[in-house]
């Protein structure tokens, strides 16, 4: 009961998590400080009762999820706001959270070998992010246009709007860099994380559409939030366990 009592209530915060990010492409410190200091009832009941192999699970989660987090923060794999969702978690949920319902016992793929359960959480996290290019790719079909050709690769990470449409665009990065050169010529380079838009950059680049260097569409990519692919990977590690040591499996045995 205690397992299923932890998920319910991290829910609400990773929820709300989503829905700032999504707003506003931030989140709060006090959503995390709040989440920690109300779930420490959890953490001192499992202590009391799990004594010292609870403490040593407790350091081994949260030492290792806050390296490997604070790595991949460090080569901007994801911001801060993921880095610190993940480091709670890992205080929180130090052992992989097995439990009984309706007759089925969770995670229904069984316990991952690795049973640090913030870890399974951010590979499923990152497993389901690769969702997001192939559904790119998809709506880029069906919005299919001869130009796209030109840019193929795009296709799996952005799309094209009109340079009219980009005033009320507020989380979109354009995917091309646009710089004159000294002869007069637009050279255009991709911009890997996607350029943050600037309101002064929109009559730019209608000058350079009316000077015939580029169309009346450009390439941006909607920067999707990693907190929604780590509320994803919590729900699925909960229900399921560790995908992408089951997909491995899988493919190893035929």
């Amino acid at each position: 009961m205690i397992e299923i009592l932890k998920i319910l209530f991290c829910m609400p915060f990773l929820l709300y998590s989503c829905y700032s990010d999504l707003k506003a492409r931030r989140v709060s410190n006090k959503v995390w400080k709040y989440m920690l200091a109300s779930g420490s009832v959890f953490v001192l009941h499992e202590l009391a009762t799990g004594g010292v192999p609870y403490l040593k699970a407790l350091l081994i989660s949260a030492v290792i999820v806050f390296v490997i987090v604070y790595i991949l923060f460090q080569f901007g794999a994801f911001g801060g706001a993921d880095a610190k969702g993940l480091i709670v978690l890992s205080i929180l949920l130090p052992t992989y959270p097995v439990f009984r319902l309706g007759g089925d016992f969770y995670p229904l793929l069984g316990l991952p070998p690795i049973g640090l359960f913030t870890f399974t959480v951010l590979g499923n996290a990152l497993l389901l992010t690769i969702i997001v290019p192939l559904g790119m790719f998809c709506y880029n079909l069906l919005h299919f246009s001869p130009e796209m050709l030109k840019k193929p690769l795009y296709m799996f990470i952005g799309y094209r709007t009109a340079v009219s449409s980009l005033k009320n665009k507020e989380h979109l990065g354009l995917l091309e860099k646009f710089e004159m050169n000294e002869a007069g010529e637009l050279k255009r380079s991709f911009a890997r994380a996607g350029l943050n838009f600037d309101a002064n950059l929109k009559p730019e680049l209608e000058e350079y559409m009316k000077k015939g260097l580029i169309g009346n569409e450009v390439w941006v990519t909607p920067g999707l939030p990693f907190m929604l692919s780590i509320t994803a990977g919590f729900v699925a590690a909960v229900v399921f366990g560790d995908l992408l040591f089951y997909i491995i499996m899988r493919l190893m045995l035929g």
